[in-house]
C-alpha cells in the first residue's frame, strides 16, 4: 500500500492550522510575561514609597539595647507614628545624631527617658532615675546587673528635645556621654526617624514591641502632680 502525504490545508496566506494556533500561544506568553513584569514593578514601587514614607525595616549594630534589642536583630521602625501624635517616654526610637551624638548624619536607637521640660536626676537615695521628682523603676527593661547610672547627673530637657537612654547602661553612649557637647546630647525631636514597633527577625525572636507600663504610671503621678499646682 502506498504511503501518501495528508496535504495539510493552507489559510489564504498559506500559514497552516498549527501555525496559526502557535501565534495566539506566543501572544498569551509574551502578554503574560509583560503582565508579570508590570506586576513587580508596581510592588517594587509600593514597597519603596512605604519604606520611605511609612515603615522601614533595620538592623541592629550593637548591644546597647539589650536585652531587648540584640545586634543582629532586624527591627521595624514606623515612619509616621508621630505625623500626628508625641513621642512619649518609654518609647524605643531611631534618630538622626547630626549635632546631638555624631557630626553627620548617623542614625541611633534609644530609649526615651525625659521629654521638653522635664529635669532628669540620677540618682535618688534607691539609686533609680528620677524625672520631676518621681522615681523611675527600670527593672522591667535595663539590663540585668546594671545601675541607671554609673555616674551622677541633674539635667533640665529644653523643649523640642528628647534625653535618651540605652537599656544596657554600661555599653551605651547616649545623652548622658554627650552632656558636655554642643547640643548637650539632647535629640531635637525633628530629627526623630519613627518609633520601633518591633521585631521581624530572626522569626525567633519575632515580638511587638510596647512602652513599659511604669512610663504611663509616671506620667499620671506627674499629672496628678500639675493637677495638685506641683512641678511637672
Amino acid at each position: 500500500m502506498d504511503i501518501r502525504e495528508t496535504a495539510v490545508p493552507q489559510d489564504r496566506d498559506g500559514a497552516s492550522e498549527a501555525q496559526q494556533g502557535e501565534e495566539p500561544s506566543r501572544s498569551r506568553a509574551s502578554r503574560l510575561l509583560v503582565e508579570a513584569v508590570a506586576l513587580v514593578a508596581v510592588c517594587a514601587a509600593v514597597l519603596a514609597l512605604v519604606t520611605a514614607f511609612v515603615a522601614e525595616p533595620m538592623g541592629v549594630p550593637s548591644g546597647s539595647m539589650e536585652p531587648v534589642l540584640r545586634p543582629g536583630d532586624r527591627i521595624v521602625v514606623d515612619k509616621v507614628a508621630y505625623e500626628t501624635g508625641t513621642v512619649h517616654r518609654g518609647d524605643v526610637v531611631v534618630f538622626d545624631g547630626k549635632d546631638s551624638f555624631s557630626e553627620g548624619h548617623q542614625t541611633f536607637v534609644k530609649r526615651v527617658v525625659g521629654v521638653g521640660g522635664d529635669t532628669v536626676v540620677c540618682c535618688d537615695r534607691r539609686g533609680r532615675i528620677t524625672v520631676d521628682g518621681v522615681e523611675l523603676d527600670e527593672s522591667a527593661y535595663l539590663y540585668p546587673g546594671d545601675a541607671p547610672s554609673a555616674f551622677p547627673f541633674s539635667i533640665r530637657v529644653p523643649e523640642g528635645t528628647l534625653f535618651v537612654l540605652g537599656d544596657h547602661r554600661s555599653q551605651s553612649a547616649d545623652s548622658r556621654a554627650h552632656l558636655g557637647d554642643p547640643g548637650g546630647g539632647f535629640v531635637p525631636v525633628g530629627r526623630v526617624v519613627g518609633r520601633v514597633d518591633g521585631i521581624v527577625l530572626p522569626l525567633s525572636r519575632w515580638r511587638r514591641l510596647t512602652r513599659p507600663a511604669v512610663f504611663a504610671a509616671l506620667e499620671m503621678r506627674l499629672r496628678k502632680g500639675v493637677a495638685g499646682g506641683q512641678q511637672r
